[in-house]
């Protein structure tokens, strides 16, 4: 993985990644009655904006002081490949929301469903951002509406949050832009509870009302825990689909870039092992655990969709 930035490095300790749905935890335990759908209209649509306007101070005050950047996007994009950004128009709303997702093949994206469907606003069109440290700027950026939700996802418990987005041709591998293997069902037994994890995505990183948005791509560390632990605190919307990743430290997610990969290193390359889902309302420094659907739980209907 490629080394970070000063900027980013000396940040690291506060790390947080936007765009994910958020969930309150009430007495150390999320309320089972809550509604999880709306994330656009709560938070994914303002997030964009903020990311989109702080995106275009950055590139403007890089082209006036005529510092360009290596290869038309900051070096360190190279370390996840598999990234995509998603930028999302929404029926019947006037700018856009976004999330990330993982590029698997040549022309396949894995993401959350919940990007295109949140219960209450649907998407008409992803705009897939491949090999750009900016989400509303640069790399290689392809419209589509071609998306699969898979068959028993629901909006309000978040249960199978995971979707297929078909680009309309096939894109070419570069050091900014390749797919990312997939943790395979013969990891279906692993639970891998206790070994390193690294979420990558786009933005913030704090949970202060109004944070600095480093809005290039970003990283951090998370250690896997197991779903016990998990639905000690969310209870049992935690699935045996998900896998969850510890916020000890005041390390993990924070509304938490939606459909964005957690990789595994396996024989010194990222293995996909999750797709971003969930985090805690109450603040993404507190300590809550992070959650994810878990891919080699799916492999059967992703590999119908390859």
């Amino acid at each position: 993985m490629l080394k970070e930035n000063r900027i980013v490095a000396s940040l690291r300790a506060m790390l947080r990644l936007v765009f994910g749905v958020i969930i309150l935890v009430v007495g150390g335990c999320v309320s089972l009655e809550a509604d999880l759908s709306g994330w656009h209209s709560r938070i994914g649509i303002k997030l964009a904006e903020d990311i989109k306007k702080a995106e275009g101070e950055l590139v403007l005050n890089r082209l006036l002081m005529q510092k360009p950047i290596v290869g038309g996007t900051i070096a360190f994009v190279n370390a996840h490949p598999h990234l995509a950004g998603i930028v999302i128009d929404l029926v019947g709303v006037n700018g856009n929301s976004g999330c990330g997702g993982s590029l698997i093949t040549s022309n396949r994206v894995l993401t959350a469903a919940h990007c295109w469907y949140d219960g209450r606003s649907l998407a008409w069109r992803f705009t897939v951002v491949l090999g750009s440290a900016y989400l509303f700027f640069g790399g290689e950026r392809i419209p589509t509406s071609q998306v699969v939700l898979h068959p028993a996802y629901s909006a309000k418990t978040l249960a199978n949050d995971i979707a297929m987005i078909y680009l309309p041709r096939h894109v070419s591998f570069t050091s900014e832009i390749q797919p990312v293997a997939l943790a395979g069902s013969a990891f279906i037994g692993h639970d891998f509870v206790g070994h390193w994890v690294v979420a990558a995505g786009y933005g913030r990183y704090s949970d202060a009302t109004n944070p600095t948005m480093m809005t290039t791509v970003r990283d951090v560390n998370l250690k896997v825990i197991s779903l016990t632990n998990c639905r000690g605190i969310y209870g049992n919307i935690v699935l045996d689909s998900n896998i969850c990743t510890s916020g000890s430290g005041g390390v993990g997610i924070c509304r938490g870039d939606s459909g964005g990969p957690l990789t595994i290193n396996i024989g010194n390359r990222p293995v996909l092992l999750g797709v971003s889902s969930f985090v805690a309302q109450n603040g993404c420094e507190l300590g809550f655990p992070s959650a994810f659907a878990r891919v080699p739980y799916y492999m059967n209907w992703i590999m119908k969709h390859v």
